[in-house]
């Protein structure tokens, strides 16, 4: 819902719905999953709402169906578990599948004797596009080694195509005409495998 307002008229939302908590009045939360599925397929049936059917098969056939669908990834339930809200319990198991990718490493955000963020981006043909500011996933340790492998790539232009952009870009954040002087510029000889 955060991205509705960009998203245009002509999109549809859609409601799923995936649990029954209460109906009527009655508390449910006591009774098995498998028993409050049932009566929410029966009360969303013939409505706008959406009934989110579990998958069934192997782990390994429901990840590769998630994974291919390009979904972020999978609760997975006991049939027989009872609603436990505000705490962590066993009988759930979040499985978050990260889309992983290697990227070029364009240039990068100083931040004193390291850095704030690498650029990084793609080639189509022979034009490197700018795709995003990575920020995440660095300890300082990997941080001051990244940084003794692109000191020496240090070039004087930027190498992406596409900059400067608007602050919002396509892929996200994106990079300002103002914000460009304060960058730092890299041959691009360096990939990334960076997950999103």
């Amino acid at each position: 819902m955060q991205n509705r307002a960009r998203a245009g008229r002509e999109w549809q939302i859609l409601y799923y719905a995936f649990d029954l908590l209460n109906i009527e009045g009655d508390d449910w939360t006591g009774k098995p999953l498998q028993e409050r599925k049932a009566r929410l397929r029966e009360v969303v049936s013939g409505s706008e709402v959406r009934y989110n059917a579990e998958l069934e098969g192997s782990p390994d056939a429901i990840v590769a169906t998630v994974s291919s669908a390009g979904l972020e990834g999978i609760v997975a339930k006991k049939r027989d578990s009872m609603y436990r809200a505000g705490t962590r319990v066993t009988s759930w198991v979040k499985l978050k599948l990260n889309k992983a990718q290697e990227f070029v490493i364009g240039g990068y955000k100083p931040n004193g004797d390291t850095f704030q963020s690498i650029l990084s981006g793609y080639y189509e043909g022979e034009r490197l596009i700018f795709c995003g500011k990575v920020r995440q996933g660095f300890n300082p340790a990997v941080r001051r080694r990244l940084m003794k492998e692109m000191e020496p790539l240090r070039a004087t232009t930027c190498p992406f195509v596409n900059l400067p952009s608007s602050p919002k870009s396509h892929f996200g954040e994106g990079i300002t005409a103002d914000e460009m002087s304060q960058l730092r510029w890299l041959t691009p000889a360096l990939v990334a495998q960076i997950s999103f």
